[in-house]
């Protein structure tokens, strides 16, 4: 998915040579045709070649994974899974601040 929103559309063969230690190709096509049967990929026939696009953008496709991240992981809680993050990992200059600042527009707007 990270290569397809990078390059946009791409053939299978195409991802398989973005790949570092590929697998096989049919191990490509088959992955591919699961993330399409899930939805997050559509395709169009260009010839024999079917081109892969994904079906949203990446920050819709980041949120989505990681609210089922939080909600088979952390009980639906993002509270637990915010305060997991932060209790085993250094922030970044600037990322606590930003996060002080998310919280104040959270209990702003109530949420």
């Amino acid at each position: 998915m990270d290569i397809l929103h990078r390059v946009g559309r791409a053939t299978v063969g195409e991802v398989r040579a973005e790949l570092e230690d590929p697998p096989t190709y049919s191990t490509v096509r088959a992955l591919m045709t699961t993330l399409e049967t899930k939805g997050h990929l559509r395709h169009t026939a260009e010839g024999k070649r079917y081109v892969y696009a994904p079906t949203e953008g990446q920050e819709a496709a980041s949120r989505a994974a990681l609210w089922r991240v939080v909600e088979t992981f952390f009980a639906g809680s993002p509270a637990r899974a915010a305060l997991a993050l932060v209790s085993d990992a250094s922030l970044a200059p600037g990322e606590r601040e930003a996060l002080e600042a998310a919280i104040a527009s959270a209990r702003q707007d109530g949420r």
